[in-house]
């Protein structure tokens, strides 16, 4: 019988007595559920929070290193974890964690009370046929390279990508290091069919049939989600919201946290409170 996922829980700081609303958060690549903890700290020092924080690593990563599947995709991923998040909820996505809780809005709609993408993109790779903005593909390749390598050093110098562009990188970059490095790391073999999915996956088709809530956030500064394909995202999904932060890079909940928790909140409170 295979393993299911493990994820945690974190009650909302209600002192009102209103609906509990909850929110998965899926990390990026390479990374772990660490990376939310001081996202995590500030809904919980909200004493109207009313949100039932759910944090649930990928297969393969952190909590869940244990855990692998095959093949490794995004029908499988979205399948393991509606196994054990049995209650509709809103999906918050970052970077690859974004493109799974665009999956899940398509195929799970049932599931998904709204979907919320940070720093993440219906398509990743840049395409110069279509003038679509994106990672470069030699950038990718160096990442598989590397991994067959050094895994170690691989996550390493990701991590620094994070921050780049952050108007204060060294404070991010050891926040980031030291969150993520408190869980367990993933295997070669689970980043590098996480890199391969982030670099296949194309979504971009069916965007446009995705007919709940759904918030983009942004980094003005973000070198693996430029700026550039905000607008030819916003075409292909006219109804949704977006911000951009300013100065921010690709992780705007870590190196503008409290703007990231202002802008959230106030969205979601629009949305459902």
């Amino acid at each position: 019988m295979a393993k299911s996922l493990t994820f945690s829980t974190f009650p909302p700081n209600n002192s009102l007595n209103k609906k509990v609303i909850p929110i998965v958060l899926l990390h990026g690549w390479g990374l772990n559920s660490g990376v939310w903890q001081p996202l995590l700290a500030l809904f919980n020092e909200n004493k109207e929070n009313n949100y039932q924080i759910i944090t649930i690593d990928l297969p393969g990563f952190g909590l869940n290193s244990g855990i692998d599947i095959t093949p490794y995709s995004l029908a499988n991923i979205c399948h393991h974890i509606g196994q054990v998040i049995d209650q509709p909820a809103i999906y918050l996505g970052w970077s690859l964690g974004g493109l799974i809780a665009t999956e899940m809005s398509l195929k799970y709609p049932e599931k998904v009370l709204a979907l919320i993408t940070v720093a993440s993109s219906p398509y990743f790779v840049e395409q110069t046929l279509d003038n679509w903005p994106g990672i470069k593909e030699n950038v990718l390749d160096s990442f598989h390279s590397q991994l067959a390598k050094d895994t170690a050093k691989t996550i390493s110098g990701f991590l620094k990508i994070q921050a780049m562009g952050s108007p204060h990188i060294r404070q991010d970059l050891k926040l980031i290091t030291q969150l993520v490095m408190a869980h367990p790391l993933p295997s070669q073999k689970t980043l590098s069919d996480s890199l391969t999915l982030l670099s296949h996956c194309d979504l971009r088709l069916n965007l446009s049939t995705i007919n709940k809530p759904f918030l983009r956030l942004y980094g003005h500064n973000d070198s693996l989600v430029p700026k550039a394909v905000i607008e030819k995202i916003t075409y292909l999904v006219p109804s949704s919201d977006l911000h951009l932060f300013s100065h921010a890079s690709h992780a705007p909940f870590i190196s503008h946290l409290d703007d990231f928790y202002q802008v959230l909140l106030t969205w979601l409170d629009l949305r459902f409170n």
